[in-house]
């Protein structure tokens, strides 16, 4: 197992804690944190500029990044903001190692990958958040968004070993304050978002805060369109000086078109559509409901419950692309019917405090999770006729199929019980350490209706842990080290109608962090090396799943967020990764690169503002995006091709209330490919586009 080879740094750090020669006689304040702007920031509030320093996605406590021993990349929502960019996909380019992958016709962030390894799994506000098949998260409701690199199941339970992305959602503040922004773009995108936050009471202990955003967006893509409704409402009460209520909630009505890109065939039209316009959209609703109870015990423990509820639905009907013909012009394609409902239960009760044990500082979390996550699912594809689309020259308005239906019904719920414990320590003015354990039971059953079979169930027991070590060179610069393990459990039934062994990982890490330019200017630098087994592979002979996969993945990867001047503010990274199958079969041999995941990528963007004049509040700005060449479908030696992208922004401040916004993507009209799962789903990226938008704070 590969968790085995966690054993030496572990054992390393807690050789640390049984070890007081490592500890100074002096004391230290463990909640001692380095501010270098004049407000404290919260690790779940708004960021000035693009420079986080607090966050709490990678302990579950607000904790200074740069006395985290891990590699945390922190996209503050006023990226987006600049980018003029709703997309969560178009902030997570900034994290570095993040790569694009299925989005299932376009419904939804369905998968991504981070460090190489792919993941259907993110995290709102410390729940997992992306069970079933939710919407896209909306821009509306975002503070910031957080990558935690490397395997986090001691914190997080059951999930993949490359990274964990963490939405902080907006929460209720102290002040009034009402904005309003409107923008349309090219292909008729129009969008109409409104965050009012009102204080309920004179004292400021009852706080309110509701975002809402309507959409309604064309597309390049011929026939493809989308339509969305986004409320989240949420208040917060103090209700004495020790506790505190949090009630946040989010209702999604989305629909769209469902669009599974292009063919890869010579000269084919990137705006070209290959399904049925008449097939009308798919349409996913959402419906999340979460409270969070905090108590201060004294003025070092603290305990908090919360619980989080969502819901969710989607149906709908598409023709979707198969492989090109032998003609080289026409395509067969299949036509499915979706239903799919799930919904999704965890409470948390956790336990913080602060004590010493003699020199040494510690901060003590532990926490225990329920968990109960049900899914129905039936999707049916027909088949019949041809159902062949030319490609170059589509006709649309076929009959479509009404031959013999065949497809998957299922019913799958897992119930999880876990306990973490962590402990992050301060040995010495320079030397921090962390460990974290958690133990999960979690139990799967799974109905398959399709296969008339005895309903399937697995029980599995995981222990995950990490361990890391930070130590200040100088005020400046910081050497980490930290390793630690994953699990997931694989879903589906193997031929056997038996359930599959859950996948597990280990990661290590190295690297430097740093403060430059007065503290202005934030950066880290890390090398990585992953491993993960029992990766599921597709049979070709009985079209089912095997676990027989393993993978690595190693590289660098740079992050680097600042206000470099009073003027200028930057946020760039870069990433080197080397990700392969190191043991596979015939349909995806030993040696194959992972689906989607380039060699070399990075980012840089850069916004200039007038600090005085009439244009005082008013900024310039460019963004560039590399992306290498990357796998386009598992097993094979099709390629997606390199690409690059430049864009521009400016925002001119009219007055202290009003402002518009200019933002001119893709410059110079790079033709390119963003994703593909196999070379008949292959998706383009966008062409030249403009998007104008006005902001009214009010």
């Amino acid at each position: 197992m590969p968790s085995r080879k966690f054993v030496p740094l572990a054992g390393l750090a807690f050789s640390l804690l049984l070890d007081p020669a490592f500890a100074e006689e002096n004391t230290l304040e463990l909640d001692a944190i380095s501010v270098t702007t004049d407000a404290y920031e919260s690790a779940t509030g708004p960021v000035t500029g693009y420079r986080a320093t607090r966050s709490a996605s990678a302990t579950k406590t607000d904790t200074a990044i740069r006395d985290i021993p891990q590699s945390i990349s922190v996209i503050p929502a006023t990226v987006l903001k600049d980018l003029g960019s709703t997309n969560v996909e178009r902030a997570l380019e900034f994290a570095g190692g993040v790569s694009k992958q299925n989005n299932f016709g376009g419904l939804t962030l369905y998968e991504y990958s981070v460090r190489g390894f792919t993941t259907s799994e993110f995290y709102q506000d410390g729940f997992s958040a992306n069970r079933g098949y939710p919407s896209t998260p909306d821009a509306a409701n975002i503070e910031r968004i957080e990558v935690l690199k490397g395997p986090a199941a001691s914190l997080y339970g059951r999930g993949d070993p490359g990274g964990t992305v963490n939405i902080v959602t907006k929460k209720p503040q102290p002040e009034a304050f009402t904005t309003v922004q409107t923008s349309a773009g090219s292909w008729d995108r129009y969008r109409t978002s409104v965050d009012a936050n009102t204080p309920l009471d004179s004292e400021g202990k009852v706080l309110s805060r509701v975002n809402l955003a309507v959409e309604d967006n064309h597309s390049f893509r011929d026939h493809v369109q989308s339509k969305r409704v986004f409320v989240a409402p949420s208040f917060s009460w103090q209700l004495d000086p020790d506790t505190s209520l949090l009630v946040e909630s989010e209702f999604v009505r989305h629909s769209s078109t469902f669009d599974r890109g292009i063919v890869d065939a010579p000269g084919m039209s990137r705006s070209t559509f290959l399904g049925e316009p008449n097939d009308g959209d798919i349409d996913n609703h959402n419906n999340r409901l979460q409270a969070t109870l905090e108590h201060h015990l004294n003025d070092a423990w603290k305990l908090r419950l919360a619980s989080h509820y969502k819901q969710g639905s989607l149906w709908g009907d598409a023709s979707e692309n198969r492989a090109l013909n032998p003609d080289g012009h026409t395509i067969n394609r299949r036509y499915r019917e979706r239903s799919m409902g799930w919904h999704d239960s965890i409470t948390q009760l956790e336990l913080r405090g602060l004590f010493d044990i003699g020199s040494w500082q510690h901060e003590l979390l532990v926490g225990t999770e329920y968990e109960d996550y049900r899914k129905k699912e039936r999707v049916t594809a027909i088949s019949g006729s041809p159902y062949a689309i030319d490609i170059y020259n589509p006709v649309y308005g076929q009959a479509k199929p009404n031959g013999l239906r065949s497809g998957t019904d299922f019913f799958e719920q897992t119930k999880s019980h876990a306990l973490n414990l962590q402990d992050q320590i301060v040995f010495t003015d320079r030397l921090r350490g962390m460990v974290g354990a958690r133990f999960e039971h979690f139990e799967q059953s799974i109905d398959d209706f399709t296969r008339n079979a005895p309903p399937s169930q697995q029980t599995h027991d995981a222990l995950t842990h990490r361990a890391g070590l930070l130590y200040q060179l100088t005020p400046e610069i910081g050497v980490f080290a930290n390793a630690s393990t994953s699990f997931k459990p694989n879903s589906g039934l193997d031929a056997d109608n038996k359930s599959f062994k859950p996948e597990e990982g280990v990661g290590y890490e190295v690297g430097i962090k740093s403060e430059l330019f007065d503290d202005r200017l934030s950066a880290t630098l890390a090398a990585f090396h992953i491993e993960k087994e029992n990766v599921l592979t597709l049979d070709p002979a009985t079209n089912l799943n095997r676990a027989v996969g393993k993978a690595r993945s190693q590289g660098i990867d740079l992050q680097l967020t600042g206000q470099v001047t009073d003027a200028v503010r930057v946020i760039g990274a870069f990433a080197y990764i080397d990700a392969e199958v190191t043991k596979g079969d015939k349909t995806i041999p030993a040696g194959s690169r992972i689906l989607g995941v380039a060699k070399r990528s990075g980012s840089l963007l850069a916004v200039y503002e007038f600090q005085d004049g009439l244009l005082r509040g008013s900024d310039l700005g460019a963004a560039l995006t590399y992306v290498g060449d990357r796998s386009g479908e598992a097993g094979t030696g099709f390629e997606l091709p390199a690409y690059h992208t430049v864009d521009l922004l400016a925002h001119y401040k009219a007055t202290d209330k009003v402002t518009v916004g200019l933002n001119l993507n893709n410059l110079f009209d790079e033709k390119y490919y963003e994703r593909s799962y196999s070379n008949y789903w292959v998706s383009p990226g966008e062409p030249r586009n403009l998007t104008v938008s006005l902001t009214l704070n009010l």
